[in-house]
């Protein structure tokens, strides 16, 4: 698993956590769909494929209702440090509990395209911050529209 996916599990795994239940009140009514159509397989085959996109929509509905900022300034809090997630690509991994060491950042700036030199910290940084913000709201996240520029 890539830096990315480690930082998108983090964020939106925290905004997925209450959603949980809901599909798991929508298994037992599939459950309970095929119990009662062994009569008629065709329409069978139907209602199972019927049943199972619905869970799937919902959950790109749910991760588009990930409030980065919100889950971000919780992590912060929770990491009681004093951290600009905002501005610092470092202290929103650290917010997450992650390693933010230059090694971690060059890898994410592979991930994500970065072309300059990795020797220049300053400006990979920005660029990782910028290009990190914009796929996570590619990715369903709800990201403040200043951090988007």
């Amino acid at each position: 698993m890539g830096v990315f996916d480690r930082i998108k599990n983090a964020i939106f795994g925290k905004a997925q956590a209450a959603p949980v239940p809901e599909p798991a009140s929508a298994a037992p009514q599939a459950s309970s769909a095929p119990a009662a159509s062994p009569a008629t397989q065709p329409t069978a085959a139907t209602k199972p494929a019927t049943g199972a996109p619905p869970p799937a929509q919902s959950s790109p509905a749910q991760a588009s209702s990930a409030d980065i900022e919100q889950i971000l300034n919780a992590a912060v809090k929770k990491s009681g440090q004093k951290l600009d997630w905002r501005r610092s690509i470092v202290d929103l991994m650290k917010a997450l509990g992650m390693d933010a060491s230059l090694a971690e950042r060059r890898e994410l700036a592979a991930e994500l395209g970065y072309t300059g030199d990795t020797n220049d910290s300053a400006k990979m940084n920005i660029f990782l911050h910028k290009a990190l913000m914009k796929k996570l709201s590619e990715n369903g996240g709800k990201v403040p529209a200043d951090l988007l520029d």
